[in-house]
């Protein structure tokens, strides 16, 4: 039996050499080359029976190359590695027909294992997407944990499976589901969300579903639901461990049937919608718990994908805050830039919110600071006030992760116990209302742009009152160029 022969093709002396023995001790023949012209010679002339490609190269990128590929050899697999492991990369590697996408550093290992499956189960990707890519990111991060997730993405674009994201609160699962959609083949349809925690329960189903006229009280007329709106698209299904038992019934029959009804009608409707589905819940202790269906979470969970928290990606800090540097800016605010022991800080920090607490603190700063650079202090002063830990703060280690009772009780009582069989200091009262005052009002003026009528509005406050809690609390007041 003759052996595979896998080319090579990459500018790096030192990655040719490491991929000819590993794969020459695999038991493939090898044939390494350092730029495209010679790699396109090979294919052309019909050599090879896999190719391993880096996507930069002295005389012509892979992504120019592959389209060239596929025509010519359509069943050649193809795997690109890259050092410039972006989402867009991944995508475009999936788009161009790339078998598979491997960032650098790759694991060898895995790369052996890859080139095994590719020729024994070769693959032809269907290249129908000649459109350029917008270069806009709609996911940030280089980390090894969000390559895991480009890659998934990359896989899944071109497929209908019902996909399961999970992971804590502020981690983007939203984004991910609109990525799928905006670079997958339903691109063209709607994309409609829906968050089961913002519905009242009684009527999530006609949310759904819709109804027909005089289905239940206050139905005066007929009402589409968010199916028919997705007809085509992407119905992302939010905080999916909130559905009530009777609309996971009626889901759990959408998926295995294809059909639905609405509520108060009879005649089922055929629908064509992906279903993405989200949650921040352990859903197998909602099913233990017999608040959620068994038999419903094994159908959304095809392919269950898990976000990483920021905690966990904090080398992706620095990339974040360029990245809502340039969303603020459109805005009309002024960018920053950070200095790199204010990065360092920034990547200590726990994040209990995630990327959307991360987003919020970068408006903060841009929004209440005049200076062009951030420096180490302004941070530090800002992390102060968004973890609560100052010095003498019976708050300090107040999270998003809990309700601000439970954080307020936790606190208090780790406050209490560090005077052991004495009491703190007088006005205890007022110091803690003043902390919780503190970041309200912050985050109203934040939020409004710093137009302290909607800020009151917001807060449910008297304008009068509000401007005394400004000068009392010395909450630095922005004005945004819309508001001033």
């Amino acid at each position: 039996m003759n052996k595979a022969t896998v080319l090579v093709a990459d500018d790096d002396a030192a990655i040719r050499t490491v991929l000819n023995q590993a794969l020459s001790r695999a038991g493939y023949d090898v044939r390494v080359t350092s730029n495209a012209a010679t790699l396109w010679r090979w294919i052309s002339a019909g050599e090879g029976d896999i190719v391993i490609t880096d996507v930069v190269m002295p005389d012509e990128n892979a992504f120019d190359l592959l389209p060239r590929v596929k025509k010519a050899r359509p069943d050649l697999p193809v795997l690109v590695m890259s050092a410039q492991n972006t989402f867009m990369t991944a995508i475009k590697a999936s788009e161009r027909g790339a078998y598979e996408y491997l960032p650098k550093p790759f694991d060898l290992t895995e790369m052996i294992a890859i080139v095994g499956r590719a020729l024994s189960e070769p693959k032809k990707i269907p290249n129908d997407a000649e459109e350029d890519l917008s270069e806009g990111m709609p996911l940030v991060g280089r980390s090894a944990a969000m390559q895991e997730i480009y890659r998934v993405l990359a896989r899944l674009m071109q497929t209908d499976l019902t996909l399961m994201i999970t992971g804590e609160s502020g981690t983007g699962k939203e984004l991910v589901a609109r990525a799928l959609h905006d670079y997958g083949k339903r691109r063209n349809g709607p994309f409609v969300a829906i968050n089961m925690a913002a519905i009242p329960r009684d009527l999530i189903e006609s949310e759904l579903f819709g109804h027909e006229k005089g289905a239940f009280t206050g139905a005066q007329s007929r009402s589409s639901g968010r199916f028919e709106q997705a007809e085509g698209g992407t119905l992302f299904l939010d905080e999916i461990g909130d559905m009530p038992m009777d609309a996971q019934t009626r889901l759990l029959r959408v998926l295995q049937q294809g059909e639905y009804t609405t509520v108060g009608g009879r005649t089922p409707i055929r629908t064509d919608v992906r279903i993405v589905a989200a949650t921040n819940k352990e859903l197998k202790t909602s099913i233990n718990q017999g608040l959620f269906r068994e038999d419903l979470y094994y159908r959304l969970n095809v392919v269950p994908l898990r976000l990483p928290p920021l905690r966990d990606r904090a080398e992706d800090i620095p990339d974040l805050v360029r990245h809502f540097n340039i969303e603020a800016e459109k805005e009309g605010l002024q960018a920053k830039r950070f200095e790199n022991s204010a990065y360092d800080q920034l990547k200590q920090y726990p994040w209990p919110g995630n990327v959307r607490e991360l987003e919020n603190f970068v408006r903060r700063i841009t929004a209440l600071y005049p200076q062009d650079f951030i420096t180490s202090e302004i941070v530090e002063a800002e992390l102060r006030t968004e973890s609560g830990k100052d010095q003498d703060s019976p708050l300090g280690n107040m999270t998003g992760s809990v309700t601000i009772a439970q954080a307020v009780e936790d606190n208090m009582r780790r406050y209490f116990s560090e005077f052991g069989e004495d009491l703190p200091p007088p006005g205890l009262y007022h110091r803690v209302l003043e902390e919780v005052e503190y970041p309200l009002v912050l985050a109203a003026l934040t939020a409004t742009h710093g137009n302290q009528i909607k800020a009151a509005e917001l807060l449910g406050l008297n304008r009068n009152t509000l401007r005394k809690k400004i000068r009392d609390l010395g909450v630095s007041v922005y004005r945004s160029p819309r508001t001033a």
